[in-house]
């Protein structure tokens, strides 16, 4: 790759902008590059409403105070707000603020190492990585950089990767990992009470089941109204967990038709409910459409790490919750090619889960 085309962020080779983080940085641009002009999106609702709710908050230590879990006010109130807005703030989540911290600073870091440097964990055609991946051309771009790649099992990750991060990331996201799993895994049982069914029939799913992470970041925009951080979609985990590293806010979810901004409270986690649980209960749970926005001032950096059942597992709507009067909404899947689906599906911007909805 020439050292030109790594300069200014480009690729043209592979047609996609390897860094905006960078494009922007050598380029000095005051207008948005037309790849990235996104004019058909919906807007926020707060240019209509001048009350807007407030995204519920569900307290950690709340909810693990009470050992019988379901008579908990709290557990009550964490089964509500996943079947009515499918994404909470956690806070006393037990991370502590000293980890928080230190994983801002390795993260800032990161990005701020040469293009050259972070190029090293990209490779073509491969969706893991560094680095911006398109199919065409004329593919609308997301005004941000990425760093995606699977975390669990350990084995699945890939050598050029995970373990080649500079070592004090490397290090801090291992114990971040460590952390977010038992919290998932945590929540994942609790979600199992709100169903009436058996938390370890759910749980047992999970327990080391296929984890992802995504590393964003989004430099400022001149003309951010005409640009996506992350274009709306749901995910296809059971649940995602997202760390707004720095405290910026751009999340936005989608709430009874309109577009909701998510402004989470210092230090708190954000948890959504993801394409996989609300299929397991039936769609009782629900799977929140969300989107990122960015802004003129300030760059946002974010970590979503994304909970999957296990690689050889299937999913399908829990046994104990279908019944004649109550059948199954959704078709029973393995693993393996739900995810073939759902990444097949989030490229064209179609959902998987409608694709998987059974037609009563």
């Amino acid at each position: 790759m020439a050292t030109s085309k790594l300069a200014s962020g480009l690729d043209q080779s592979s047609h996609s902008v390897l860094s905006v983080q960078h494009l922007i940085s050598k380029q000095h641009i005051s207008s948005v590059p037309q790849q990235f002009v996104r004019l058909d999106q919906e807007p926020l609702a707060s240019a209509f409403s001048a009350s807007l709710p407030t995204i519920p908050t569900i307290d950690m230590n709340q909810l693990l105070s009470d050992e019988a879990g379901a008579d908990s006010n709290e557990v009550e109130k964490l089964f509500s707000v996943c079947k009515e807005w499918g994404l909470f703030q956690l806070v006393n989540h037990g991370v502590s603020d000293s980890l928080l911290e230190k994983l801002k600073q390795d993260t800032e870091g990161f990005f701020q190492l040469p293009l050259d440097e972070k190029v090293k964990y990209r490779k073509p055609d491969d969706f893991e990585g560094y680095g911006n991946h398109i199919l065409s051309d004329d593919q609308k771009l997301d005004w941000g950089d990425r760093f995606y790649m699977v975390t669990n099992p350990v084995h699945k990750r890939k050598p050029h990767l995970f373990p080649e991060l500079p070592s004090s990331l490397r290090s801090t996201l291992e114990s971040y990992i460590e952390e977010l799993q038992k919290i998932s895994i945590k929540l994942l049982g609790l979600l199992a009470i709100g169903l009436k069914v058996e938390p370890r029939e759910v749980v047992e799913l999970f327990e080391d089941g296929m984890q992802s992470m995504r590393i964003g970041y989004y430099p400022p925009c001149p003309q951010p109204e005409l640009v996506m951080g992350i274009s709306a979609h749901t995910d296809g985990t059971g649940i995602t967990i997202l760390n707004q590293v720095n405290g910026v806010n751009g999340l936005q979810l989608k709430k009874d038709g309109v577009w909701i901004p998510v402004n989470a409270l210092s230090n708190a986690l954000l948890v959504n409910i993801g394409d996989v649980l609300e299929i397991m209960s039936n769609g009782i749970y629900k799977s929140v459409e969300h989107r990122a926005r960015v802004n003129c001032k300030e760059e946002r950096i974010s970590i979503a790490m994304f909970f999957y059942p296990k690689f050889e597992s299937e999913i399908s709507p829990l046994t104990s919750l279908t019944n004649p009067n109550n059948p199954p909404l959704f078709k029973r899947i393995g693993m393996e090619n739900y995810l073939k689906g759902f990444f097949s599906h989030l490229v064209t911007g179609k959902s998987h889960l409608e694709h998987l909805r059974i037609k009563h």
